[in-house]
């Protein structure tokens, strides 16, 4: 599961013919036996010879076969059957939220056609993030104050989640433009914003956050700070809305469950990626989030990526920060819940197929929850990395 480079995939040739056999650099053949199968999930062929295509069945999965919309249907049958809802009409207020504001308005085809987004995403990877936000927002009402919330409330909160989940990667003036021309125009229950703050200040419903005390809409307020007794002026790191309303959000996201359905073994998504140019403080917001950890139960790994970090590099430094659990489980030292921040993530270097090797293993071992292990003693073996968060 991943991209292929015409190195390896051509040592794979005789595996996939009648030969069934794995040549390997040192000249070793390794036969396969008669019931070995192997199924590739690339997303494109570019690096692929003939010779390999030839010896496999080739399977296109258009985005249009399968679009977002189930995923909506089993994320609500998934609460209504686990009594998982915050109200038991909860089922009927998200169809007919979807309906209003994503069909109805044609949200998808609108954005992808009059918006620019800094970094391009499919509707199926927007349609999840609007989930997993509802689902985290919902949780400050369901499990901490263990409340069933009215319709008008969870409008709101949807509205929220809609707004950042689909427009959260678009600059200023174009959230403006989805704010007034989407959101409005549908008739979203939106906060009251004079039309001298949208004018002047820009303010639009992205500084805004619904209230678990009062339900109602709230102005992002900076948390109060106070100046060290030592000041080092290069490590002052001062709150404002911009850092509060993202530490808020990778807050929550970090709350949801490890997996989303045992059945299907669906893991949950815990993650948060931060977006942005150079000097736009997401490594700050991401200190300052750290910070407020408590050191008995929680640490922190900070990893700076560069041109030169290789897979090997990252994966010697995760494993630096683990010890064993149990037979093949390893937890982060301590016993501690860790937040390992991948800085710069960016930076490793693009092979000559056009892909990052690094970023490979990033994806994997956030997927699998685990990595395999390169010790000459057991190696190939999976190991499960657990209490661990990205």
């Amino acid at each position: 599961d991943g991209p292929v480079d015409a190195i390896w995939i051509e040592s794979m040739n005789t595996v996939l013919d009648d030969n069934r056999m794995l040549t390997l650099a040192n000249a070793e053949r390794i036969p396969m036996s008669d019931t070995t199968k192997m199924t590739f999930e690339v997303e494109n062929l570019n690096n692929a010879s003939p010779a390999t295509v030839s010896r496999a069945g080739i399977i296109f999965v258009s985005p249009e076969d399968l679009s977002w919309r189930p995923l909506v249907d089993t994320w609500c049958e998934d609460r209504e059957k686990e009594k998982a809802y915050a109200n038991p009409e909860e089922k009927n207020w998200i169809r007919e939220f979807v309906a209003k504001y994503i069909e109805k308005t044609k949200m998808f085809r609108e954005i992808s056609s009059k918006y620019l987004y800094t970094m391009q995403t499919p509707a199926v990877v927007r349609a999840t993030m609007l989930l997993n936000l509802l689902d985290a927002s919902i949780q400050v009402f369901t499990k901490e104050r263990q409340e069933i919330i009215d319709r008008k409330c969870y409008e709101m909160v949807f509205i929220y989640a809609l707004a950042w989940s689909m427009a959260g990667l678009m600059e200023t003036d174009d959230r403006v433009k989805f704010h007034k021309e989407l959101l409005e125009k549908a008739g979203a229950p939106l906060p009251q914003i004079s039309a001298a703050k949208q004018l002047t200040e820009k303010e639009t419903v992205f500084d805004y956050f619904v209230d678990p005390e009062t339900k109602q809409w709230a102005l992002w307020q900076p948390d109060s700070w106070a100046a060290p007794k030592k000041i080092v002026f290069s490590q002052l790191l001062i709150p404002t809305s911009d850092s509060t309303r993202a530490e808020y959000i990778i807050d929550k996201i970090s709350k949801l469950p490890l997996e989303r359905n045992q059945k299907r073994g669906e893991k949950g998504l815990q993650h948060t990626l931060l977006v942005g140019a150079a000097g736009t403080a997401k490594t700050s917001v991401v200190l300052m989030y750290a910070a407020k950890f408590n050191g008995e139960t929680h640490s922190f790994k900070r990893i700076n990526f560069s041109s030169a970090t290789r897979p090997g590099n990252f994966q010697g430094g995760m494993e630096g920060e683990i010890q064993k659990h149990q037979t093949r489980i390893y937890r982060p030292l301590g016993g501690k819940q860790m937040l390992c921040f991948l800085d710069d993530m960016s930076m490793p270097k693009i092979n000559d197929w056009g892909d990052q090797e690094t970023l490979e293993i990033v994806r994997f071992i956030i997927e699998q929850i685990g990595l395999y292990t390169l010790n000459p003693e057991d190696a190939g073996s999976f190991n499960r990395i657990e209490q661990m968060k990205y």
